[in-house]
């Protein structure tokens, strides 16, 4: 009998200070990575970040520098990147043949300004001291001055990696970004790319990539400390928030991408005619679509406003366009959980509450129901609840709810202030849901919170 051998682990490089890091010498079985060097990847408190004394203004010129080397990969590392990242990521091929193909505009100057200028208030603040004076009459000069961050990245979208290092770059703080198991090359990709274009630049030496296991007490109970980072910046679900909060303590805290959840609200007026159900639907297939469904801001139960017929009509629609392609989302069918068959499989049982709209191929399936459903939609399944008035909406908002999709605007300007007093962050018409920098994420600036605020008080002299 021919027994197939195992392929061998892809390797998954690592950058320490700028420096690409090469080897297979930790094996995780689907990949492997070099050697972890806990010394070298931390910076020393008696030496200043490299990039403090560099102007915003430069770091954005490299910053630049290297969008365009994304985007013409002249020595197809991007490109090796993605073949491997095809093999270790969930997401399918096309998903991250976009994705990979959009890094490089992400590095785009006019939205890196709108982030200083909004987020901050200048570049004045991070480049020097801005000058103000007290309601006594004392001057003080303030800084948002570089801190040294631990990043523990979330992998369900190559643009997370490429926002962290964007963020870092532009606060000047020293940035170590823990590699996620389902996206192991984005950030070392971008790094690379930031080594070619600057080599030893300030900025280049201020980022280190790596990977070890999460929660693995022997690398984080010794990395995570406040002799080393000041920082924790952490996404992803409950566990690795848990986990980072084992670390805080006073000069170390957390800045946290906490999970959440999106919802959608379809006011009656999507119903004024066919065209406008068909543009709804469109709207809001978008929106929960976003990366396969595996983003925050992805819509996963819609609150529609109207009779049960026009509802049902409204969830045909919807499921029709669940498998569509669109650029973070995919036509390749994504095969159900077994659990989440059993449980539409029970829901199926009882006609009079549940409705479910689509089949078991893996091509989008909506729920019909008058309450929201107990398990967690996910890879395109959308809960749709029937309600009377979209106010009946907000009580199932919380401080887990990051974006709610609105349709009408004029509904959205009614009810964002209940939807925020309830917990939600972020109000947007409907087909907004992909967010933009410059803007608050999860309630808060996050250049803001990257930096350390402090003051110089006194006379000059």
């Amino acid at each position: 009998m021919n027994v197939q051998a195992k392929p061998p682990p892809l390797p998954a490089p690592h950058v320490v200070k700028g420096e690409a890091v090469f080897g297979v010498e930790a094996d995780y079985g689907r990949f492997a990575t070099p050697k972890l060097d806990l010394d070298a990847m931390v910076w020393p408190r008696n030496e200043p970040a490299p990039a403090r004394d560099v102007p915003v203004a430069e770091i954005m010129d490299v910053l630049v520098a290297v969008g365009e080397r994304l985007m013409s990969d002249p020595d197809g590392s991007l490109a090796e990147a993605l073949e491997r990242s095809v093999k270790t990521n969930p997401l399918p091929r096309d998903v991250l043949e976009r994705s990979y193909a959009d890094l490089g505009r992400i590095f785009n100057r006019r939205a890196m300004m709108f982030q200083i200028e909004q987020e901050l208030g200048g570049a004045d603040v991070i480049d020097g001291w801005r000058e103000v004076a007290t309601p006594s009459g004392r001057l003080a000069r303030i800084r948002a001055f570089p801190t040294r961050l631990a990043h523990i990245i979330a992998g369900n979208a190559p643009g997370v990696a490429a926002q962290s290092i964007i963020r870092g770059a532009l606060t000047k703080c020293v940035n170590l970004i823990k590699l996620p198991s389902n996206d192991l090359y984005s950030a070392t990709a971008i790094l690379r790319a930031l080594a070619a274009v600057a080599p030893r630049h300030p900025v280049t030496r201020s980022f280190s990539a790596a990977y070890w296991r999460g929660g693995d007490a022997s690398v984080e109970g010794r990395l995570f400390r406040p002799q080393f980072f000041d920082k924790i910046v952490a996404w992803g679900g409950e566990s690795t928030i848990r986990g980072a909060l084992k670390y805080v303590g006073p000069g170390f805290e957390l800045v946290a991408f906490d999970p959440k959840t999106s919802i959608s609200l379809i006011g009656r007026e999507a119903f004024a005619s066919d065209a406008t159900l068909d543009d709804v639907t469109s709207r809001a297939a978008l929106d929960a679509t976003l990366m396969n469904q595996q983003a925050c801001v992805s819509s996963r139960f819609q609150f529609v406003e109207g009779a049960g017929e026009d509802v049902d009509r409204y969830c045909a629609a919807l499921q029709a366009k669940l498998g569509e392609e669109r650029p973070t989302s995919s036509r390749t069918p994504i095969p159900l959980a077994g659990d989440i068959r059993d449980e539409l499989d029970g829901l199926r049982a009882f006609e009079d509450e549940y409705r479910v709209f689509g089949g078991y191929d893996g091509r989008g399936l909506v729920v019909r129901s008058d309450a929201p459903v107990d398990f967690y939609p996910d890879n395109k399944i959308v809960n749709v609840v029937r309600v009377a008035d979209l106010a009946e909406a907000v009580r199932h908002v919380s401080v887990a709810t990051q974006t709610v999709g609105v349709f009408p605007a004029r509904r959205r300007i009614e009810l964002r202030d209940a939807l925020c007093s309830a917990g939600a962050q972020r109000v947007a018409a409907l087909g907004l849901a992909q967010p933009e920098t410059g803007l608050p994420h999860d309630g808060f600036y996050p250049l803001h919170r990257f930096v350390r605020w402090v003051t110089d008080e006194g006379e000059r002299d």
